[in-house]
């Protein structure tokens, strides 16, 4: 990359219309405008061959400034399209933020179809499009009481879910609910999603590293991480991004274990957040319960579930249920009540501020 050849960067306001974007995006990935960027980026230029910074949330410390081709965007692009069977004329539906990759992805896939997305990013009434994407949390709280969401993703030819772990009893209730819903796996340095319903997109390549990490390979891949250029190639070696998801092949599709910084080991044994709360959907499915853990000088970290204040929550059902299906490993340590479950970005679980939380209230068993 030639870092002499640099390239103003314009940092989206949250107040801009999407015409306004829209046509702004069209002009970056067309080498006529400004390379944009969405989220808290604080640089002012980039390399030249970069058209789109984005953000991440920093699940993993300081965001990182996320540095995308127009030749990344477009295969992402064509390749979710395709897979939808999506045609010119054809309408999205907006219901994520500009500063998630996802948001992005549904202006770019617009832009492809030669339509505007309907903005119901802060609207009480819904519109029917033809697709959305959405996250797990908008699909709970559809499935669970939103009856104008709910009914909008019901009317939709597909709905896309991403941006987070999502449990087989909330995909049930979806597909029950009559909701064709696909299930999609990527990040931002991956321009989103890139494995659809667990298998990998065409044009993308996805192994298993011996430490069990996913790694992925293709056209869509970023380029680099603006602000932190040595973490990208600590990442990216020989054309494959190491992410730092744990997973496995089953009959050739792809299954999420969690996050390397969600398997913890408490009393020896490891045990995941994720599998602590795909056991807990399953068995109280109306319910918003997430985990996270604290270091503990006895158990080397100690399991704790969160929900929200006013849940009718049976905590010693709950320990029972845990102990049950996962086994001792998985007897939660305490319980933390909350106004709101404080989020990253849009959709993941801030399991660090909960860990604070813990600490701050010294709750327990």
């Amino acid at each position: 990359m030639d870092k002499s050849l640099k390239r103003e960067l314009r940092r989206v306001p949250a107040e801009r219309s999407i015409t306004q974007v829209m046509g702004e995006i069209g002009a970056a990935i067309s080498g006529f405008g400004p390379a944009l960027g969405f989220g808290q980026v604080s640089s002012s230029h980039v390399p030249e061959g970069i058209d789109l910074v984005i953000a991440t949330s920093g699940s993993t410390g300081r965001a990182k400034e996320v540095g995308i081709s127009a030749n990344a965007l477009h295969a992402s692009t064509q390749s979710a399209l395709t897979f939808l069977g999506a045609k010119p004329g054809q309408r999205w539906s907006l219901l994520l933020p500009l500063t998630h990759i996802a948001g992005v992805n549904v202006l770019a896939r617009s832009l492809e179809l030669g339509t505007e997305p309907i903005d119901l990013r802060n609207s009480e009434k819904f519109v029917d499009a033809d697709f959305t994407a959405i996250v797990p949390t908008q699909l709970f709280r559809a499935i669970n009481g939103d009856a104008e969401l709910l009914k909008h993703l019901q009317n939709a030819q597909a709905v896309l879910v991403g941006g987070d772990a999502l449990t087989n009893s909330l995909t049930k209730s979806a597909q029950m609910a009559g909701i064709n819903l696909v299930t999609t796996y990527g990040m931002t340095e991956t321009c989103g999603g890139c494995v659809y319903n667990s298998n990998p997109l065409p044009n993308v390549e996805v192994r298993i590293s011996k430490d069990h990490k996913v790694q992925i390979k293709g056209p869509m891949l970023a380029t680099t991480y603006l602000n932190n250029e040595s973490s990208w190639n600590d990442s990216f070696s020989s054309g494959w991004f190491t992410t730092n998801d744990i997973g496995t092949f089953d009959s050739g599709m792809l299954k999420i274990s969690g996050r390397a910084d969600e398997i913890i080991i408490s009393g020896g044994e490891k045990v995941s957040l994720i599998a602590i709360e795909e056991a807990l959907a399953q068995k109280f499915p109306a319910s918003e319960l997430v985990a996270c853990s604290v270091p503990d000088p006895e158990w080397g970290s100690a399991l704790y579930i969160v929900t929200k204040n006013g849940s009718a929550l049976n905590e010693l059902e709950t320990v029972q249920h845990l102990e049950s299906v996962l086994g001792a490993v998985a007897k939660p340590k305490g319980f933390l009540y909350v106004a709101t479950i404080p989020m990253i970005g849009v959709g993941k679980v801030d399991r660090r501020a909960l860990a604070d939380l813990v600490r701050e209230q010294g709750v327990g068993l």
